[in-house]
Parts: structure tokens; C-alpha cells; sequence
């Protein structure tokens, strides 16, 4: 396949553009969640229900794109997922009851899982290693911006409509992304296709749903029921089983030689850990200064886009500070920085000044979007061209995984925390625990930080 030397920027801009689409619906609804609790009659925390049910559509589905990009080409199949998104935010919006929701926001999230690896393999195979650092950073753009902005935008569709709207607006930006994919996206695809492992693909799903399932089970009230223990048996049984498969198939729909490579093994263990984090605190937010501290849903929108403005205010320095320094080191710093600005956030209390807070959270944007960078970059800075296929398409899977499961392990923690009787009655309390327990998690990516050696990603980050 012929590459050409530079950033493609329309291509780019057109990725990312169905990145923002796809990254706003997974955490939009953090804001609009008490509203739609009272409509659909649930509480406001089980409505992470048709948030990580999406984001596990979208890790479950990631793993066949990159055959599935091979066999038919990635503008085809770029297209048909952006009209499966498009189509399936239409029926979230008719959904009348909490499992609708779901189901519909499953057939949503089976659209998005198209998008992003599919999207950012075509960049990926058109630019020069030279300039991945730059391409990754148009791609990096939408999964900083679109979480943090998302519950300004559903508090204020919430507040001036209903939220419904949350979903009907995707309506026209995915019909203009459809004419763009058509008329800009390479046509290209692989000469020789392996057959598609079809078995693995399905059990990788097994594994993630019935996981899904285990952690919506997870409550005090519950600990030690037979639907638990029997819903963790089945996880076990089947993670064990998809793992035999995918190392003894010749085919497998999931490749790991790429976490031979010391810099992708580390941006996807203890990555994984930080995007599991830092996905956790767009959801979690929204409720504290809702139902913690009794805020508006605009105010408690527009306090969360101070997240954004941290995110802006320091992506240009984000290039020239990995350049200087080097992955490891700034690896470090905002890490370290990220788990105590983490800690200061459980200590937030409403009577606190509101200058205060938005500092605090400028600081926690502005050293999540460092973090976010550098093991997006890094993950593919020492991998040989030819492995780029499958080393995206674990990457991508894995990645969804973890903030999908972020999103799970905050409303998990949050639920226990408000469910323990030394809390009970506090409307602030269980927050503190779930941001503290979220601040200790950070300890994994660091330690596994420590361990990398100082070169690791140079030829990223040299022109």
C-alpha cells in the first residue's frame, strides 16, 4: 500500500470528527442522567446501564474491524458504521423504558466500534512514522474534548428540551460525515484476506458482557448471592476459553505478539488502568455536583467544561514537552500530578469557592490531556509498520475495555459507597470514597511508568 509523506489533514480532520461523535455519546448522558432516571423511573446511578452497555458494544465490536476493514475496504465500512450510528441514536431517542435504552444504545455503541479503529487504521496507514506524532494528536483531540464538554452540552439540552435531544443531534452531523467519508476516505483494501474468526469474536463478547453483567450485580446487598458468584463463574470460564482460542487458532481475531514491545505493553496495562480512571471522572462528576452538591445540571456542565479548557490550555506544549523530555519522564509528572489533583477533588465540598473548584479542575484536565497524549502516541512509536493492523486493533479494543469498565468501576464504587451504613444519608460522602479509590488506582500506571526505559519511543518523537 502506497503512503504518501505528511499528515493527510482532511482525512484526519474527517476521523476525528467521527471520534467527537462517537467519544460525546459514550459519557453525554453523565449530566442528563437524574432527568432521565425520573423519566424512565430508575435511579440516577443505574442509568451508567446505557453508558457502559454502549462502550462494551464498542469494545466487543472493535476486534473484527481490522478483518473486516481488509476484506471490504476502510471507506466501506467507515461509511456503514457512521449510518448504523446515525440510525441507532434515532431509536435511543424513542427508547420509553431503561432496558430499550440499553438495547438501543448496544446497537449504537456496535456502530461506534467501527468508527475509531477503522478511522484511525486509515490515518495510521497513510502517515510516516516521522509524523505520527502529529497525525495522533488530531485523532487525540476528540477523546479529550467530547467526555468533558459532553455534560455541559447535556445539561443545557436537558434544561432547554429534554434528552431526547442528546441523541436526535447526531442525526444531521452523522449524514454530513457520510457525504465526507464517501467522497474522501481511500477506497483501498487488502489483496488476500484470512478467513474471519468468527468463534473469537464471539466469545470476546461473551467475556465482556457477562462481565458487564457481574458489575451491575456488585452491590452490598448482594455480595455473596448466588447470581454473583454464578456470574463471576462464567466470566472466569469464558475469558479462559476465549484465551485458549485465540492463541491455538491460526486466525485469531485478536493478535497480542504486539505486547511483546515494551512500549505498547506498558500504554495498555497500566494505560489501560489511567484511560479506566480518567474516564471514570466525566461520569462521576456531573452526579456529585448534582445529587452530591445539589447544583444544577447547566452549572454542573459548565464547571465540568473547565475540564476542556485544562485539555485546550495545554495541548500545544503537549508535542514540545514529550519532544524535550521524553515519554517517560512526562509520563511521570502527569501521573503523579493527576492522582493528587484526583485526591483534592474528593475533598470538594459545595461551600468551597467556586474559584477554587474550577482551578482544580483546569489542573486535572490540563494534566489528563499530557497523560492522554503521550500513551497514545507511545503505543505505537516502536511497532513495525507491517504489525500496525493488529497492533490497532488491540490497542482499540483494549481501550474501550478500559473505559468502559471505568465507567463501571466509578458507578460500582459510588453505589457501595452509598450503600454502607457509616455513609448512609450523606449526599457528598460516597463521592469522596469513589475519588479517593480512583486516586489510589493511578498507583498501577505509575509503577508500571517506572519500569520503562528512558529511550522508549524516541523514533516518535524525532523528526
Amino acid at each position: 500500500m502506497r503512503r504518501r509523506s505528511g499528515v493527510n489533514r482532511p482525512l484526519a480532520l474527517l476521523v476525528a470528527a467521527t471520534f467527537f461523535m462517537e467519544f460525546l455519546d459514550g459519557t453525554i448522558l453523565a449530566t442528563a442522567a437524574p432527568a432521565i432516571a425520573s423519566d424512565l423511573g430508575v435511579a440516577p446511578v443505574d442509568v451508567n446501564a446505557a453508558m457502559t452497555g454502549y462502550l462494551v458494544a464498542l469494545a466487543a465490536g472493535i476486534p473484527i474491524t481490522g478483518w473486516l476493514t481488509d476484506r471490504f475496504g476502510g471507506r466501506r465500512i467507515l461509511m456503514v458504521a457512521i449510518a448504523v450510528f446515525t440510525v441507532a441514536s434515532f431509536l435511543c431517542a424513542l427508547s420509553t423504558s431503561l432496558p430499550m435504552l440499553v438495547a438501543m444504545r448496544v446497537l449504537q455503541g456496535a456502530g461506534g466500534a467501527l468508527m475509531v479503529p477503522v478511522g484511525r487504521l486509515v490515518v495510521l496507514r497513510v502517515t510516516e512514522k516521522r509524523d505520527m506524532l502529529d497525525a495522533i494528536a488530531y485523532l487525540t483531540w476528540p477523546a479529550l474534548v467530547a467526555p468533558v464538554v459532553a455534560p455541559t452540552i447535556g445539561g443545557w439540552i436537558v434544561t432547554v428540551a429534554s434528552w431526547h435531544w442528546i441523541f436526535l443531534i447526531n442525526i444531521p452531523l452523522g449524514v454530513i460525515a457520510f457525504v465526507v467519508a464517501a467522497r474522501i476516505v481511500p477506497a483501498e483494501r487488502a489483496v488476500s484476506v484470512p478467513p474471519a474468526d468468527w468463534i473469537g469474536f464471539a466469545l470476546c463478547g461473551a467475556v465482556l458482557g457477562a462481565l458487564l453483567i457481574g458489575l451491575e450485580l456488585v452491590r452490598p446487598s448482594v455480595v455473596g448471592s448466588g447470581a454473583l458468584l454464578a456470574s463471576g463463574i462464567v466470566v472466569v470460564l469464558l475469558a479462559a476459553t476465549a484465551t485458549w482460542w485465540l492463541r491455538h487458532t491460526p486466525h485469531p481475531v485478536l493478535r497480542f505478539d504486539s505486547l511483546r514491545v515494551p512500549s505498547f505493553r506498558v500504554s495498555n496495562s497500566g494505560g489501560s488502568t489511567y484511560r479506566g480512571v480518567i474516564s471514570a471522572v466525566p461520569f462521576v462528576l456531573p452526579l456529585m455536583f448534582q445529587v452530591g452538591f445539589g447544583w444544577s445540571p447547566i452549572q454542573a456542565g459548565l464547571l465540568v467544561l473547565l475540564l476542556f479548557a485544562g485539555n485546550v490550555g495545554v495541548k500545544p506544549a503537549t508535542t514540545p514537552l514529550i519532544r524535550r523530555f521524553g515519554f517517560r519522564t512526562v509520563l511521570i509528572g502527569s501521573l503523579i500530578a493527576g492522582g493528587v489533583i484526583l485526591g483534592v477533588i474528593a475533598m470538594l465540598r459545595p461551600t468551597m469557592s467556586i474559584v477554587l473548584i474550577g482551578a482544580v479542575l483546569v489542573l486535572s484536565g490540563a494534566f489528563r490531556s499530557i497523560g492522554f497524549s503521550a500513551y497514545n502516541t507511545l503505543q505505537f512509536a516502536d511497532i513495525d509498520p507491517v504489525a500496525v493492523a493488529d497492533a490497532n486493533t488491540l490497542s482499540s479494543t483494549l481501550q474501550q475495555v478500559a473505559t468502559a469498565l471505568g465507567v463501571a468501576v466509578g458507578a460500582l464504587v459510588l453505589r457501595i459507597a452509598g450503600e454502607v451504613p457509616a455513609l448512609d444519608g450523606s449526599p457528598i460522602l460516597p463521592y469522596t470514597v469513589t475519588f479517593a479509590v480512583l486516586a489510589l488506582l493511578m498507583l498501577h500506571p505509575l509503577v508500571e511508568v517506572l519500569r520503562l526505559h528512558r529511550t522508549a519511543g524516541e523514533s516518535a518523537t524525532h523528526r
